[in-house]
């Protein structure tokens, strides 16, 4: 399957759309591979590009000032990830991306996006609710970060994401949780033990 048949599966389960709004869209989008551990993005650098990841998976990350990595998302097939901020206003971006394994991307530019959402209705709205999802996972992550324990949100990360669990080293698991990768190991063997 190429990477824009993964797209238009991705797509298709959202709306409809005729074979001329597919033609249209795959002029729209870039494919780029990228080796395990290729950087889509450096943090200074300004976005100039969305993914849409057909295989594989990416990862974004801030470093802090003493240099430690914080990993704010994963980015698994059929899900997107960009700098939003950066990529509208033309600022350098604060986010590393990343390929956590060997990856095929689609990239599109922001005047092929916007091409694309002016012209293609099912594409339009299906953006739209991935935003609204997208916006309600940030928000929950944002309180279960504040109020639940390590363990609540490993035990979270896995009722809701259990194919990444498997694909991620147990340290940036640890980062994304915002826990050491000791408190993790120390989590997942009494998650064990039960």
């Amino acid at each position: 399957m190429s990477s824009f048949d993964r797209l238009r599966a991705y797509l298709e389960k959202r709306a409809t759309f005729s074979e001329q709004e597919f033609a249209f869209m795959e002029t729209h989008f870039r494919p780029k591979a990228l080796a395990a551990g290729d950087f889509l993005q450096r943090a200074g650098e300004v976005a100039t590009h969305a993914a849409f990841v057909a295989a594989g998976c990416l990862r974004s990350y801030v470093l802090d000032a003493k240099g430690k990595e914080h990993i704010v998302q994963f980015a698994p097939e059929d899900w997107w990830l960009a700098d939003a901020t950066s990529l509208m206003s033309g600022t350098p971006s604060q986010y590393f991306i990343d390929a956590v394994e060997d990856s095929q991307l689609l990239l599109v530019d922001q005047a092929s996006h916007q091409a694309v959402v002016d012209r293609v209705p099912g594409y339009a709205a299906s953006l739209r609710t991935g935003l609204q999802k997208h916006a309600a996972a940030k928000d929950q992550r944002i309180v279960n970060a504040l109020s639940t324990s390590a363990e609540e949100r490993y035990e979270e990360f896995l009722r809701k994401y259990p194919s990444i669990a498997l694909r991620v080293p147990q340290w940036m698991l640890a980062s994304y949780l915002g826990v050491s990768p000791e408190t993790l190991s120390r989590v997942r063997k009494v998650r064990s033990r039960k």
